[in-house]
This record gives C-alpha cells, sequence and structure tokens, in this order.
C-alpha cells in the first residue's frame, strides 16, 4: 500500500522556502505530490519516478514559467504518497487529478460515459438497444459511438435492415397484437408469433456481423435472396429486401469515410490556440467510423501540447476501455509509462502511435482540422456568451456578469411523476454535466401544487450546498436564479432561501407575459415593479434560451420517469424476482394481478420458482392487506 506523507504544521513557510524544506523528508521513489495553499486547497497534483528529485527541482528559485511559478508562490504545504512503480503513480495520479481538480493541472470537464448499441441476450428474442454506462446486462456490445444521435441514427436503420424488437420486455409479454412498427416494417413481429425463433435468431447474428464490420457478406447474402426472391416472382418479399439493402448502405453513408487499414482505434488530435485547447476524437471500431466528440480540457497559456495530451489520455481513459491503437496528432512524455497502464487497464496490447505518413496521418489530419475549427467557433460563442451575460447583468441590476445561472422549473401531469428540474449556464454556454433532475417526493402535495414542488427542490439542492461547499469556494453555488413564474414564484422562494439562512443569491421570475407570448416575457424581482426587455434585446432572446432548455430538460426528465412507471409491476419490487421469473409468472399467470391472487400451490408449479421463493411471494402480496 502506498505510504503517505502528511503536510508538517510546524511551519508557516511558503514558495520555494516551503518546498525545500521537505527535501530532506523525502528519498527516490516514485509516487505522487500535492501542492497546497494556506487554505489547504490543492493546487497541483504530480507524480514522479524519483520525488526527492522532482521536489528539488521546485525549490529552484528560478528557470520556471509564469504558471509554475505562480503555483510555487501559492504553495505553503505539500503532501505525498510513494508507489511502487511509476505507471502505479501515473494512474493515481489522474484519478486525484479528477477526484481533487486541481487550479493547476490541466483537467478534462465534461467527461462521461460513451453510448453502446447492446444485443441482449437475456431473451429467446433478443432486443436491440441503446446502452450507457457499465456493461452489466448479459448481451453483445458494439461501440463506443460519438453520441446518442449516432446511435439513435444507426439503430434506426438497423430496425429497417434486421426487423428486430426494440422494446421492453414487459411490453413484448404483455402484447397481444403488433405494434406499429411492425405495421411499418421496422419489427418482424416476435412478441406475437410472426416470425419463428431460428429466423429471428438469423436475423440477430446478421445485425451483429453488421456491427462487427462483416457488412459485405451481410450485403451481399440480402443481395442473393433479393435475386432468388424476384426470380421467384416474389415481387413483395425482393422489395422489403432491397428496402433492407438500402438501409445499411444509409447507415455506412451516415459514417463517413472508412478507414480501409485500421479495425480499431481512437484517433485524438490537439489544436491550442489563444490559452484554450480541444481535442477531438475520433472513434474508429470494426473497420467503420463510429462518430467523433470534441473536448475542451482547462489549460493554462504556457502549457505544452505534450502535457495536454498525456493529461487527457489519462483522465479520458480511467472509466473507459482503451481500444488496440491510439493514433495521436502529438508525442507525450511518457509513452512507455501510458502504454503500460492503459495495457493493464484493457487486459492486452494498447499501441500509441504518432503517424507521420500514410492513412493514419491523413485520419489525424482530419481529426486536427476539426478541432481546429470547433476551437475557432468556442472562441466565437465564448466571447458572444461574455457580452450577453454583461448584458444580463446590467439588465437585472447585478453586481458583475453572473458566473453560474441556475435555472428551474417543473414537470407533471395533474401532479403524477411529477418532476423538478434544474439546468446551469455559465461563460461557457450550458453546463449540462451539472444538470439535475430531482423526482418530487412530498407526499403532502395537493396534484399540481407548483409552490410546494417549487419548495421542495429548492430545499434540497440548498440543503445540499450547504452541506457540501459550506465556505462557497467550490464555484457550485449560483450568482442568479431563474425561476419560470411570477411575483408569487418569486415571493415563494425568498421565502425559503430565507427559512435556511440563503443571502445573497438574486431572484429573477420569467412571467409568459400578455397573451403567453415569446417576447412579451415579465421580469419579477423581489422589491421591484415588474419590467420587460425590448423584443429584439439580445438579453431576451438568451433568457428565452435558458427557460426553453430547462423546460426541455424538465420535459425530457418527467417522460423519462413516466415510461419507467408505465412498465413497472408489483412483481418489482419482490424480493428475489429478477427479469427472468417475473417473465415466467407473467407468462404462466398473465398479469401481476393473476399472481398476487395466485395460491401457494399454483405459485410453486410455475418453472423456475422454488418453494421458498413461493412462499416469498405469496407472503409478499397477502401481507400488504
Amino acid at each position: 500500500m502506498p505510504d503517505e506523507t502528511a503536510p508538517s504544521t510546524e511551519t508557516q513557510l511558503t514558495g520555494h522556502a516551503c518546498i525545500q524544506s521537505y527535501l530532506n523528508r523525502l528519498d527516490s521513489s516514485p509516487g505522487v505530490y500535492r501542492m497546497l495553499d494556506a487554505q489547504a486547497r490543492v493546487l497541483y497534483v504530480g507524480k514522479a519516478r524519483n520525488l526527492r528529485a522532482r521536489v528539488a527541482s521546485y525549490a529552484r528559485p528560478t528557470g520556471h514559467s509564469g504558471r509554475i511559478a505562480r503555483m510555487i508562490a501559492a504553495t505553503a504545504s505539500m503532501m505525498f504518497l510513494t508507489t511502487r512503480t511509476e505507471t502505479e503513480a501515473l494512474l493515481l495520479e489522474q484519478n486525484l487529478i479528477k477526484q481533487l481538480k486541481p487550479k493547476y493541472n490541466v483537467l478534462l470537464r465534461d467527461d462521461k460515459s460513451f453510448p453502446n448499441i447492446l444485443v441482449a441476450k437475456d431473451h429467446a428474442f433478443p432486443q436491440i438497444k441503446k446502452h450507457r454506462g457499465a456493461k452489466t446486462e448479459k448481451g453483445t456490445y458494439f461501440g463506443p459511438f460519438a453520441s446518442a444521435g449516432a446511435v439513435n441514427r444507426t439503430l434506426n436503420q438497423l430496425q429497417k435492415a434486421f426487423l428486430l424488437r426494440n422494446c421492453s420486455d414487459a411490453m413484448y409479454e404483455s402484447r397481444t397484437r403488433p405494434c406499429l412498427l411492425y405495421q411499418i416494417r421496422r419489427c418482424s413481429g416476435p412478441c406475437v408469433g410472426h416470425i419463428g425463433a431460428e429466423a429471428y435468431g438469423e436475423a440477430v447474428r446478421d445485425a451483429e456481423r453488421f456491427l462487427s464490420g462483416r457488412s459485405t457478406r451481410v450485403q451481399e447474402d440480402l443481395a442473393a435472396q433479393m435475386a432468388e426472391a424476384s426470380e421467384a416472382m416474389e415481387f413483395e418479399r425482393a422489395a422489403a429486401l432491397r428496402d433492407r439493402i438500402r438501409a445499411l448502405t444509409q447507415v455506412q453513408t451516415a459514417q463517413g469515410i472508412n478507414p480501409r487499414g485500421v479495425a480499431e482505434a481512437d484517433v485524438i488530435a490537439l489544436h491550442m490556440e489563444g490559452g484554450q485547447a480541444c481535442v477531438q476524437v475520433f472513434f474508429i471500431r470494426a473497420g467503420q467510423n463510429w462518430g467523433n466528440r470534441d473536448f475542451y480540457p482547462r489549460v493554462g497559456p504556457d502549457v505544452a501540447p505534450a502535457e495536454v495530451m498525456e493529461a487527457f489520455l489519462g483522465q479520458f481513459y480511467d472509466n473507459k476501455e482503451p481500444p488496440r491503437q491510439l493514433i495521436l496528432s502529438d508525442a507525450i512524455e511518457n509513452a512507455d509509462l501510458m502504454t503500460e497502464a492503459l495495457s493493464g487497464k484493457a487486459g492486452r496490447k494498447v499501441s500509441i502511435l504518432v503517424p507521420q505518413k500514410g492513412e493514419k496521418a491523413e485520419l489525424v489530419s482530419g481529426a486536427l482540422r476539426n478541432a481546429r475549427e470547433s476551437l475557432a467557433r468556442r472562441l466565437s460563442e465564448s466571447a458572444t456568451q461574455a457580452r450577453l451575460l454583461e448584458g444580463l447583468a446590467e439588465a437585472f441590476g447585478l453586481e458583475a456578469p453572473p458566473q453560474r445561472i441556475e435555472v428551474y422549473d417543473n414537470s407533471h401531469i395533474q401532479g403524477s411523476a411529477a418532476v423538478g428540474a434544474m439546468i446551469v449556464a455559465g461563460p461557457e454556454g450550458f453546463v449540462k454535466s451539472a444538470y439535475r433532475k430531482f423526482n418530487i417526493r412530498g407526499e403532502e402535495l395537493t396534484p399540481g401544487d407548483d409552490f410546494g414542488m417549487m419548495k421542495e427542490v429548492l430545499g434540497r439542492r440548498f440543503a445540499r450546498l450547504a452541506r457540501e461547499d459550506p465556505d462557497r469556494d467550490k464555484g457550485h453555488w449560483p450568482d442568479l436564479l431563474l425561476i419560470d413564474g411570477g411575483a408569487g414564484q418569486v415571493g415563494a422562494v425568498t421565502r425559503i432561501m430565507a427559512e435556511q439562512g440563503i443571502e445573497g443569491i438574486p431572484v429573477v421570475g420569467v412571467a409568459k407575459g400578455i397573451d403567453r407570448d415569446a417576447g412579451k416575457e415579465e421580469f419579477h424581482r423581489p422589491g421591484t415593479r415588474p419590467f420587460a426587455l425590448r423584443h429584439n434585446d439580445p438579453v431576451l432572446y438568451f433568457v428565452q434560451r435558458l427557460r426553453d432548455e430547462a423546460h426541455r430538460f424538465a420535459i425530457g426528465s418527467h417522460r423519462a420517469r413516466r415510461a419507467k412507471a408505465v412498465g413497472a409491476t408489483p412483481l418489482d419490487e419482490v424480493p428475489g424476482v429478477g427479469a427472468t421469473r417475473k417473465r415466467a409468472l407473467l407468462a404462466h399467470f398473465g398479469s401481476a394481478k393473476a399472481v398476487s391472487r395466485a395460491n401457494l400451490a399454483d405459485l410453486k408449479a410455475v418453472e423456475g420458482i422454488s418453494d421458498s421463493l413461493a412462499e416469498t411471494i405469496y407472503d409478499f402480496f397477502h401481507d400488504r392487506g
């Protein structure tokens, strides 16, 4: 286990003198060091092959870049963790950077999992669907795809080509006649017996072959079947096969140019300009381009490309499985360490390449062009966003342009499946990683009580803020609250904040105004008369976008909660009853209500239900009274 050296509490030294004071206590072990300021906030996390040598380099008074010099000057203490190997130090460093988000490190922001396509294998007629997160479900995964949109487009065409079902198991079991997807030829109707298990299984295998990169063989087989159907004058079947071939062609067209000599890789290109950086990642799997994403790591004006690229790789693959090849635009300093770390994580060889010619270099060139164009757009948008925030501060009488705006909205149908939503915006636009949804839990609320819902949402929000950031120094507290509503809602929010002892956060209510028309919004602030902005004011359009985004997120969260509730049954709450046993019970009895009324002997007769589980199910329903 690593050893930890805590900062000394005896010295009040800062800067070079503080760092120098640690040298006598360090040896040449590999490890990770942390630099902290006078308030014990972490300024920087770094790794070293030799801790003593690395710390000695910071103790020198000259030869540092401006960023490092400022960091050294603010250092009041240090912490150290020794490790067995430098590779272990590299992994620990990146974990700590993601966890602590130090001011002077290169930091990857908005890092999240990427969606995959899952062909589920826990059912006789497998479902094809989008999947994000841990790969815990039984089945075959294909990905990652760059975005949910890329997955949805691919799934849409795969449904046309292979007619696989995408409905949930609960919906599948409840069907008595085919759904609309069958009518429009997007599903083969296995739920009502319109296709047998063998034929459906062959369609599943074709889909898996296509997603694995063997698309030519699949299309050749379909073309042969189409010709055979045409020869036999089965023109309707031939037309259906033609449509399936066309759907597969559309998938390939949407993927753009697929590389000939690269089967599995991430192409990663970095462009830096104006103290900002853009990293463009192209995902190539099974010889197919499955989309690209851009990232904007936090960097300083004097950070080298090698440092940015290495930090990106370490943080990006911290929670993702790396492909067999990483094709980079810029070399990194510790390529051997990174290769060893990623290979150990993947359980197989991972290669890091910086190509100079050939197809791989062309792939990097294309990614680099995208990175350059994306950063140019972002710089332009940032300048526009800064002007809008200044205009917002002027319009609402704020002391300074807000760095964090929180916008709240509710969504429900007559009080059912009620959800509160919070979106966040700032100098860089919408901060989607900070969005939050609140499932309304208040049992005393009457249906449609928007005031009560808002009280619960804000109460939970501010209680958590007070718990997690009591000193308001982590950037989590809002500089402005926007509420959907007029004077009544603003007054209610003000009272909620007063009850929790929260002061200094401006609140503005956005009311629809005359005839509820966009452009006629009225703005309400505590203690002032309502006012409006000019109908062509850019700030008004900005507020409308904020409100619309909150409304979109609230409705989406509400629909997701409602959809989850639709497929739910009382069987979901029975201990020991998972998806397979739930299907067996529903198939045997026909409905959850029939299960709840069944006697013990009938429950024991169900295949896969043991005597003890049958007793558990019987007791569950009969003890509820």
